[in-house]
């Protein structure tokens, strides 16, 4: 497979890249350099080219005027020169595209082999990726790494009132409609950013959280001169240290952290706040924005009167970052990302690997990786006061700190690039393949996903290994979670890829699309879904019922509203009351004592899979379903051939209502399997009794 990336923005070389160089220069190259060494290292890529501007600047080096550099045996960068030679910001990069598409279609005409796919990294190198399609039929993957709609919602601007970023928004749009597939880092951003563009289609992105070489973090040593730059800021540098580390750009929020420091005694009395924004010889030299949010640093830390109690240093080496989080984990600290939006994260792996608890923004991939790690808090970067607050509790409970640390030793796993390659890799070659399973399926198997599919690696093996071999039975799954996040724990444990998924406790169905990558959100169950439902008028019903609390923003869906319980007698009785008086209709589920899912009341995982059934023209005992809990309870009544694998909770095996369940001796996927070839022993065994 040859795979070509675009990027147009920022000063991209293979080697000691100056992050914070300019306001462009950031962690997209990142990213898209440990990609390339990750993609290189699979036997199953040629050749990988990343194309990007070839641009003059004496302020900036000659290494961006070279026409070529090679990275490895497999992959070199290509630059192109566009109408304009000389540096550019990306709110400029538009007037680029055409000259720079002519430049890339004219380079891949004279290679021996086409690529595969193009990978367009930011919206300036999707209109260019675009271009090529068109002219030469290669498809094109998109990765946003940041959206513009989400910028212009955090700083306030109605449409119309910053025309680069209008056009940048369009460009965004234009490449959600166009692109064959969007990668997205965070369920945030797949769920949430880009549900506000008009050609937003949930089946066709997928979340593939970038990896991380964090080996150089884990237990890193401090550096005397990383420590000296620090100390030459403070009065009493041995202090437990708050840090930041980011691009001094407006979204990044940095001034907000130090307006939270300031205004908290507390908060400066346990630790020094200490802040590597970029690298500067004089502020007065950045980029627009970038001298604007050093100048706002400064001015807050004298208005505040923080000398002696924050450092700034100016510059750092990309080698030195290590040190840095050594230097806080060794005084006692945190690491904060107060970000308006932070489409994922680095950073945050990086402090965790080196052993600092997290304070970050609830907004884009913080919220994936706090869920999987357990390892800091999550705040709401518009309140100074809650990021005080949050960083204070780590602060002052030396158990909580001990314990996030720890936990924090868990993202190298989570978080790896040899294994975001395979998938990535996988989602690549899918593409071009024609026909998802068995177009007139005989049977099919409907399978709740946590604890009941996943749970037991070897059983997913094993369940993978006979579902290749079952070419007429369709395959699905039915889960309270969302469809973004149901598609990313399957791919995670390596699941076999469903051709239904039944998200949301019911209220969403998607079908696998005939090139067997993306899905399709299937209109006729919203629509059915959609009649009598009115959420807003349930969630003020609901907030008057004592007990519950809302999940996180995340967690609510438009058919979906979801609570946490204490567990409380009687609470789904007390729900079901308190809808009913207001005149509301509406199906209520509870799993696990915890969990309560308000939805549509023709919305359920049963009513689901009944649907999906009869769109496939088979017979109800045509139908397997599989579950483990309480929120499959419906599923399983309804259904005549149901499966409780062995590991169930909340009491299945012995409701009446499930009478007619198959209890499985074994667990998770391998139990499902046992459920299907018991109810199709006994189906064999009906056929062959003699009629009397």
């Amino acid at each position: 497979m040859f795979i070509l990336h675009v990027a147009l923005q920022g000063c991209l070389r293979a080697r000691d890249v100056e992050y914070g160089l300019t306001a462009d220069t950031g962690g997209h190259i990142r990213y898209l350099l440990d990609l390339v060494e990750a993609s290189a290292a699979d036997p199953a890529v040629s050749r990988i080219v990343v194309a990007t501007r070839r641009f003059e600047d004496a302020r900036l080096g000659g290494d961006y005027a070279q026409g070529a550099e090679r990275i490895d045996g497999k992959t070199e960068i290509v630059r192109f020169w566009t109408d304009h030679p000389g540096y550019l910001e990306k709110e400029a990069l538009h007037t680029e595209v055409e000259s720079f598409a002519d430049g890339l279609v004219a380079f891949i005409e004279a290679q021996d082999q086409r690529p595969a796919v193009i990978h367009a990294h930011y919206a300036d190198a999707a209109s260019v990726a675009a271009i090529v399609e068109a002219r030469l039929g290669i498809p094109f993957v998109f990765t946003a790494h940041s959206l513009g709609l989400v910028k212009r919602e955090a700083m306030g601007l109605p449409a119309g009132a910053d025309a680069a970023l209008d056009r940048r928004i369009e460009a965004e749009n234009a490449a959600l409609e166009r692109a064959a597939l969007v990668i997205a880092s965070s369920r945030d951003e797949a769920e949430v950013q880009w549900a506000g563009y008009r050609s937003y289609e949930p089946g066709r992105i997928r979340i593939l959280a970038p990896g991380s070489d964090l080996t150089r973090f884990a237990g890193a040593p401090t550096c005397v001169r990383v420590d000296a730059s620090i100390a030459r800021f403070l009065r009493e540098p041995e202090k437990p240290v708050i840090l930041a580390l980011a691009r001094p750009v407006a979204k990044k929020n940095l001034a907000a952290l130090v307006r939270a420091y300031g205004e908290s005694p507390a908060l400066q009395a346990a630790a020094n706040l200490v802040i590597f924004a970029g690298t500067r010889e004089d502020y007065a030299a950045l980029d627009g924005d970038m001298a604007v949010t050093v100048a706002e640093i400064l001015a807050l830390i004298d208005r505040y009167d923080l000398y002696g109690r924050v450092a700034y240093p100016k510059q750092h080496r990309p080698e030195d970052v290590p040190a840095i989080y050594a230097h806080a984990r060794e005084r006692g600290g945190i690491f904060v990302n107060p970000a308006l939006n932070e489409p994922f994260g680095l950073t945050l792996l990086e402090a965790s690997a080196a052993g600092l608890p997290l304070v970050a923004t609830d907004s884009g991939g913080p919220n994936d990786i706090v869920e999987m790690c357990g390892n800091g808090i999550l705040v709401n970067p518009r309140s100074d006061a809650a990021i005080a607050e949050g960083a204070l509790k780590i602060l002052s409970d030396a158990d909580l700190r001990a314990r996030f640390a720890a936990a924090g030793a868990s993202v190298a796993g989570a978080y790896d690039w040899t294994r975001h390659s395979e998938r990535y890799h996988a989602l690549l070659a899918s593409l071009a393949v024609e026909g998802a399973g068995a177009a007139h399926p005989e049977q099919l198997l409907i399978c709740d996903i946590d604890n009941t599919l996943v749970g037991c690696a070897e059983g997913i093996r094993t369940f993978g290994t006979w579902r290749e071999r079952q070419p007429g039975l369709a395959f699905g799954v039915a889960t309270g979670r969302s469809f973004h996040s149901a598609l990313a724990i399957l791919e995670q444990q390596d699941a076999p890829r469903p051709q239904v998924v039944i998200s949301s406790v019911g209220s969403e169905i998607h079908h696998l699309d005939r090139n067997g990558t993306t899905y399709s959100q299937d209109p006729e169950w919203r629509a059915i879904v959609s009649r009598d439902w009115s959420r807003d008028d349930a969630r003020r019903v609901l907030a008057k019922v004592p007990g519950l609390l809302p999940q996180a923003p995340l967690e609510q869906r438009a058919h979906k509203l979801s609570y946490f319980t204490e567990g409380q007698p009687g609470i789904v009785g007390q729900v079901r009351a308190a809808l009913e008086r207001a005149g509301l209709r509406c199906s209520v589920i509870h799993s696990h004592g915890r969990y309560l899912d308000v939805l549509p009341i023709r919305a359920s995982k049963g009513t689901a899979v009944d649907f999906v059934r009869a769109r496939l023209g088979l017979t109800p005992d045509a139908v397997f379903v599989a579950g483990d809990s309480g929120n499959d309870i419906e599923m399983l009544r309804t259904i005549p051939q149901a499966i409780i694998v062995g590991n169930f909770s909340d009491g299945l095996a012995a409701m009446p209502a499930l009478r007619h369940s198959y209890v499985a001796h074994n667990t998770h996927a391998r139990g499902v399997i046992e459920g299907v070839l018991h109810f199709r022993d006994k189906a064999r065994a009906a056929a062959c009794k003699p009629a009397r």
